[in-house]
């Protein structure tokens, strides 16, 4: 129950109430320190991934960040959990129904009121992805549907390891899939000017560094590359040089890039490569890419 404390979370002991529904809940929070995470690689998709430890076993940090009312199901994060807007709330308390039956038709045994499980993250980002539609621009929400589809899909990975015959493989590249339409919705948005990245929220993809506007860039690029049309010849070739040219924006004028991070600046020119590789180019520098 929500008064329950594990060796790796906590429940609060201030109560949140849901601006939705009015129920009021306790927020689960990860512990941290005494050696709960054991950083492991870096993936190409800037995940940090971990070493299970020999007193806590496996640890899943990307379970808790969402905050979830047990009750309606409005998820969103943290920071704009509190902060719906009127018209929004009134919108999100009409699709409360559905929404709790669109999980219940994906996952079965899900319960907030307990300590979270990887079913229990995944929801989260699923109903994250869901609420933030409901968000007016000034959250930035599509960036934030574009991070929890792609967080929703590695999770759909971690639980695939887990039960490979439940098909959370095929749930993981239907998020993929929505994870690319929202980052190059976002890129798109904030070249245009008609929905800005959100200031202080962390992009991160992963929670260990923020990697900001470059790592949407980045994801961006690599999720249109991986996940893009590819049956009709022509659209796949438009495809790659967008992703080719969104990922050469990462290095901007050479220089500028120098003092940006070596692991999105080397995961950025591998991507790169390998996309120009694709189109029959070669010996490209993303510094000197001009479109």
């Amino acid at each position: 129950m929500q008064n329950e404390s594990t060796g790796v979370s906590f429940f609060s002991r201030t109560p949140t109430e849901c601006p939705v529904c009015e129920t009021k809940f306790y927020r689960e929070e990860m512990r941290t320190g005494r050696g709960r995470l054991i950083a492991g690689n870096l993936t190409r998709e800037l995940r940090r991934t971990y070493e299970p430890s020999k007193k806590y076993g496996a640890v899943h940090p990307l379970v808790y960040p969402v905050t979830v009312c047990p009750a309606c199901y409005y998820a969103a994060y943290a920071q704009d959990f509190g902060s719906v807007p009127e018209h929004t709330r009134r919108s999100l308390s009409d699709a409360a129904e559905g929404r709790v039956a669109t999980v219940g038709q994906i996952l079965d045994n899900i319960d907030f009121t307990r300590a979270r499980g990887l079913k229990e993250g995944l929801a989260g980002y699923f109903l994250a992805a869901v609420c933030y539609d409901q968000f007016p621009r000034e959250f930035g929400p599509t960036v934030k549907q574009g991070l929890s589809c792609m967080r929703a899909a590695w999770i759909c990975n971690d639980l695939h390891a887990a039960e490979p015959g439940e098909n959370y493989d095929r749930l993981a590249y239907l998020f993929y899939r929505k994870a690319r339409f929202f980052y190059a919705l976002a890129v798109e948005q904030e070249q245009n000017g008609t929905q800005s990245i959100p200031n202080g929220f962390h992009l991160g993809p992963d929670l260990d560094k923020n990697y900001g506007y470059d790592g949407i860039l980045y994801i961006a690029g690599l999720l249109d590359w991986l996940y893009g049309p590819r049956k009709d010849k022509q659209k796949r070739r438009l495809g790659l040089e967008r992703s080719k040219r969104t990922v050469a924006r990462i290095f901007g004028m050479g220089r500028a890039s120098r003092d940006k991070p070596a692991a999105i600046l080397d995961n950025a020119r591998e991507v790169y490569e390998e996309i120009a590789h694709e189109l029959g180019l070669e010996n490209l520098d993303p510094e000197k890419d001009d479109g």
